[in-house]
């Protein structure tokens, strides 16, 4: 039966939705697209599988994640109340914009930034604020951001920044919470791979909120856990928001395993960083421009500026990189640190 009719809402009808890197399925690829973990997650994870009892699952998780939620405050010292968690950190994004934006509020954004946070502006229909970055030769937090973030409800901050790998300065975030009249979401899914983070902040600013996730350091992508740290107040709020159980019991179980064994986490977290710098060094030996990189990634331009090209080349001999358009992008691709064996095998085909 066809119709022309439409069942949605306009701001969905006119939306192109969140298109997220290639999972290719046609031969086997050196997979460097993703920003996945290379290596395998904490043994812990595994034992605590195998000692799972599967006759639980027929009840409904923890809707409060208590247990979870008290792993997670221990590690940064803080408590349970300022913390919640989600299905992977998008769940934990969707949270933030159901709770703080909607209808004709605007949410601010950096550009280029994680490609998400427009598409949930569009999903509340919301109006969204795209910042540039100042570009040269790296990339920057312009002077007038708080000056075109007016009027915002909601600030997506990317620290660092996906997909160039930028540490912002923390003194500018404090500046950014200091004087934004709405709430700041500092998204940390790559702050275990650099110099700092801004957890110390929260009890410094009330507006800030912190987002983490288990899938890039913890080696967990295809588990989906995600959380945020905030003032309890925030997170209360928060919390009427979320799906009634928004992470399943064996979910839960899996990840305080990988969260308490702290040694399996440093050893593979300080490998990736290692090999960043190698895959840094060897890059601009062979004539790239390199982003700075805080990240288990790399943002890096081949000497003819032409990232397309070098992407389609790399897939021809079987090496996935991210490639993303732009009259400043599109000079770059995007490198995931993997194994120094995986790493070795890019530099060879470049």
């Amino acid at each position: 039966m066809k119709t022309t009719r439409s069942y949605f809402r306009k701001n969905i009808d006119a939306m192109g939705g969140y298109t997220p890197g290639e999972q290719p399925k046609d031969m086997k690829y050196v997979k460097l697209n993703t920003n996945e973990n290379p290596y395998p997650p904490s043994p812990a994870v595994a034992k605590s599988m195998k000692t799972f009892y599967s006759g639980r699952l027929r009840l409904y998780p923890d809707p409060l994640a208590c247990e979870l939620r008290k792993t997670i405050a221990d590690i940064f010292g803080l408590e349970s109340e300022n913390i919640i968690v989600g299905n992977g950190s998008d769940d934990i994004l969707t949270i933030t914009t159901r709770a703080f934006a909607g209808g004709k509020d605007a949410i601010a954004s950096f550009e280029p930034s994680y490609s998400l946070y427009p598409v949930l502006a569009e999903l509340q229909d919301c109006r969204c604020i795209k910042i540039p970055l100042r570009y040269d030769g790296d990339f920057y937090i312009p002077e007038d951001t708080l000056k075109k973030a007016k009027g915002a409800r909601l600030f997506y901050i990317a620290r660092p920044n996906a997909p160039t790998g930028t540490l912002f300065p923390i003194n500018e975030i404090k500046k950014i919470c200091r004087k934004f009249k709405g709430i700041v979401f500092v998204d940390e899914a790559y702050a275990d791979f650099a110099d700092d983070n801004c957890v110390g902040l929260l009890k410094e600013f009330p507006n800030l909120i912190v987002g983490r996730t288990l899938s890039k350091s913890y080696s967990l992508a295809g588990l989906r856990l995600g959380y945020a740290l905030a003032s309890p107040k925030t997170i209360e709020g928060m919390m009427k928001v979320k799906d009634s159980y928004n992470v399943g019991m064996l979910v839960q179980a899996l990840a305080i395993a990988a969260l308490k064994d702290r040694k399996y986490f440093n050893g593979t977290r300080i490998k990736i960083c290692r090999t960043r710098a190698t895959l840094v060094k060897s890059l601009i030996e062979k004539g790239f421009e390199v982003c700075g990189s805080q990240s288990n990634f790399v943002f890096a331009s081949p000497p003819d500026k032409n990232g397309e090209g070098l992407y389609r080349r790399l897939k021809e001999k079987g090496v996935l990189v991210r490639y993303f358009k732009g009259p400043v992008t599109g000079r770059y691709v995007r490198i995931t640190v993997g194994t120094d064996e995986e790493i070795k095998i890019l530099l060879k085909n470049i």
